[in-house]
């Protein structure tokens, strides 16, 4: 099944800006797949015309095309005379008048979603750390759209249980669907991108509301991130040191994260304390 188009979209246009911030090539540019072994180039940055801009670029042609067809990163320094790639697309790449080009394929479980590019206007080598930081963006992109799928799998199949009226197996499915919401709060804490950490933690919120809906919602205290952190693991039956091992943290720290929280949700034990978060929307 191909994933939401729109969603890749949006989170290859964050990742084209990340790319120019992380690698400094002065053109970059990429886009998601628009249907099978196919992608359309919808992002850029640096360009001085417009002939890249909505190109269709097929599987196995072109660089982009190359990288798609292998599954790995690509790069050619005189792209309109390169003997290791197709010529498809020369024409637009020559009025832009990109010399060396670099491909990189977003892979998500062994399907390709897309390309990310970095250009320059020369016939210049890429420096090793430029090929690490172009590559290690694309990693990131790789690691938000795996999760963002397992959170939308996670729901969808929670309401296709509810739909079922199957009550004991939406109940299983729930637990499944908090324990993505842990593991999403945990990946965000790790990742250094603040656009894709937020992009995460909206992520969670969004499992979160879904539990509220269930419940009727209720007042929401004003709890910290890592008191929410915390309150996640415990909610999938970690106890302090399984909760402070998968957040970094120390058991004491987690521990005092824990009291906090239950004395802004005043409840006396922990399993009170995740009952009131769910009841304000603030776990699933």
């Amino acid at each position: 099944m191909l994933a939401d188009m729109g969603d890749d979209a949006g989170a290859f246009r964050s990742s084209v800006l990340a790319l120019h911030r992380a690698t400094g090539l002065p053109v970059v540019f990429g886009g998601a797949l628009t249907g099978p072994e196919r992608l359309r180039i919808s992002e850029l940055v640096g360009n001085t015309t417009d002939s890249l801009a909505g190109l269709v670029v097929r599987q196995g042609s072109g660089l982009g095309g190359k990288a798609m067809a292998t599954g790995r990163p690509m790069w050619v320094s005189d792209y309109p005379h390169a003997p290791s790639i197709t010529h498809d697309y020369d024409k637009p790449v020559t009025h832009e008048g990109l010399l060396t080009v670099l491909a990189i394929p977003v892979v998500v479980r062994r399907r390709v979603r897309g390309v990310l590019y970095g250009a320059l206007r020369e016939p210049l080598g890429l420096a090793d750390r430029v090929v690490a930081a172009a590559v290690q963006t694309a990693r990131d992109l790789e690691q938000e759209l795996a999760v963002r799928d397992a959170a939308d799998e996670a729901l969808a199949r929670v309401r296709r249980e509810a739909a079922a009226d199957e009550p004991q197996g939406a109940a299983a499915r729930w637990e499944e669907v908090r324990a993505v919401h842990a593991e999403l709060r945990g990946l965000a804490d790790q990742v250094a991108d603040p656009a894709l950490r937020n992009r995460l933690l909206a992520a969670s919120t969004r499992l979160a509301a879904a539990g509220a809906g269930e419940s009727g919602g209720g007042p929401r205290p004003m709890l910290s991130p890592r008191e929410l952190d915390v309150l996640s693991y415990v909610a999938v039956g970690c106890t302090n040191a399984e909760a402070a091992q998968r957040l970094g943290l120390l058991p004491e720290t987690v521990k005092s994260y824990l009291r906090s929280a239950m004395r802004k949700l005043d409840a006396h034990t922990r399993m009170q304390a995740v009952a009131a978060a769910r009841r304000a929307g603030l776990l699933p």
